[in-house]
Order: structure tokens, then sequence, then C-alpha cells
């Protein structure tokens, strides 16, 4: 039996600011990616965040995005490698800080908006981000798109890796999303999005805003929760995923 994981990025408010249905998302989800200060985020949210997925027994993650909140990290941020390195530590070492406080522990981590992108493209990027949370914790499994820079490097230095599909986004080659704007870069209809992970997972193969099919492999579907009808997409992603004869399930935990 082949089983998928399911995650989301989640904790993405400030102070009194609520962005997402994270509460009604936590349930449909087997692990959360945990906003940790830089493009959204603050102590009172990861804590939050961190006490529901405890609840629903939802794997932990730090989700590292530059720190721009007014442009929400989905805008590219030049930075020199030691301040890329610094913004990984600091953002992992917060969300740690807080899930220890409450008895949790985190067990992964991914990339948001532009560093993700920037990070799935450039190498030497790629490294010094990687390099610096394995430094912290070399069990955190690392969450990416499959045939980019960021996971090729992942692996190289070590880190665990788990290859995650974003359904409801087009992509333009294979680990490359096509730009928001572009025809075919957001899929927001349920059925149309159920299809579609369906497809993948039985196929093997994604299916580009082209029409073009590319091999991929695929060990977790991420949810956004910042789009509209989120709670819709995250029903479809696990009706798709069922569909294609697979089960649900949070990937394994790392001894140690």
């Amino acid at each position: 039996m082949r089983y998928i994981d399911v995650n989301s990025d989640l904790g993405e408010g400030f102070g009194p600011y609520r962005i997402a249905p994270d509460t009604e998302l936590m349930p449909l989800i087997t692990s959360a990616n945990i906003a940790s200060g830089g493009h959204a985020g603050d102590p009172q949210v990861m804590c939050e965040t961190i006490t529901s997925a405890q609840t629903h027994d939802v794997r932990i993650g730090a989700h590292i995005g530059f720190p721009d909140r007014a442009g929400f990290g989905r805008r590219p941020m030049p930075m020199t490698p030691r301040e890329l390195e610094l913004m990984a530590v600091t953002q992992v070492g917060a969300l740690q800080g807080v899930a220890r406080l409450r008895g949790a522990k985190i067990t992964h981590f991914n990339f948001h908006g532009a560093l993700g992108n920037l990070s799935f493209a450039d190498a030497d990027v790629a490294r010094v981000l990687l390099k610096a949370v394995k430094a912290i914790d070399s069990r955190l499994i690392f969450v990416g798109l499959p045939d980019t820079e960021a996971i090729r490097i992942a692996e190289s230095i070590g880190l665990p890796v788990m290859r995650s599909f974003l359904a409801d986004r087009g992509y333009c080659a294979a680990g490359r999303l096509a730009p928001r704007g572009v025809e075919g870069a957001l899929i927001d209809d349920p059925q149309a999005l159920q299809q579609r992970v369906a497809e993948t997972l039985s196929s093997g193969a994604l299916r580009l805003i082209t029409g073009e099919q590319v091999p991929i492999e695929v060990e977790s579907i991420l949810v956004h929760s910042d789009t509209p009808r989120a709670l819709e997409l995250a029903h479809a992603t696990r009706a798709g995923i069922e569909d294609s004869g697979c089960k649900i399930a949070a990937y394994p935990m790392l001894d140690g």
C-alpha cells in the first residue's frame, strides 16, 4: 500500500489577524508547515498552531520565508549568504523553542514563496539554507518540490527529504511552478483538482500547463491555506488520493 502525506502552510497570521481557516484545515492534513516569524507568524500564533497540531496528531514543521510581511514573502529579497544562513536558523530556532515549551518537537521544514522558488532554481542559495538547517538538526526532513536544486542539494548533504506536489498550482516544467498570473497557474476548481491528484498519483506523471506530461515523484501533497475555497480544495485533495488507490498517512518520524 502506498501512503501519501497531506501538508499545509499554516500559522500565517500576525497579532490579531488571521488569514486562513487553520482550525478547520488541521483535521484534514497530516503535517503542518508553521510560519516561523519571517513572512508571517509570531510567538502567539506559533503557539496556537502548534497546540492545534498536537490536538489532531499532526506533524509540526518550520515554514521559512523572507522577512517581508508586507509582501507576504512573495517578493525576492537580495541577501548575502550569511544573511540567508542566519535567517534560516533564526526561524527554525524560534519554532523549535515554542514547540519545546508546548512539549512538542518539529520534524520537518520547507521554504515559502519567493525563497522557495529561489532555492529550487539556485543551487548556491539552496546549499546555504539547507546546510544552515542541518547544523541545527540533521534529522529534520526537508519538504520540497522534486526535480529541483533544493531537493538535489538536500540529498547530497544527507538531509532526509519528502517530495511535495502542489496540486493547486500549475507547472511550466518539471520542478518549476508557473508564475502567478499566467493562465493555468492556479487550480481552484475542487473537481478539477481531485482529478488532477488522482491522475498524477496513478500515472506517476505531472501534466504541465502546456499539456505535456513529465515524470514526478510524490510523497506528500500541499494544500494552500490562504487560497479561496481552501477547505473545499483540501477535501478534494483527500478524495483524489483515495481515488488513486493510495492511503493518507503522516510521514514516518525519524528516531533519535
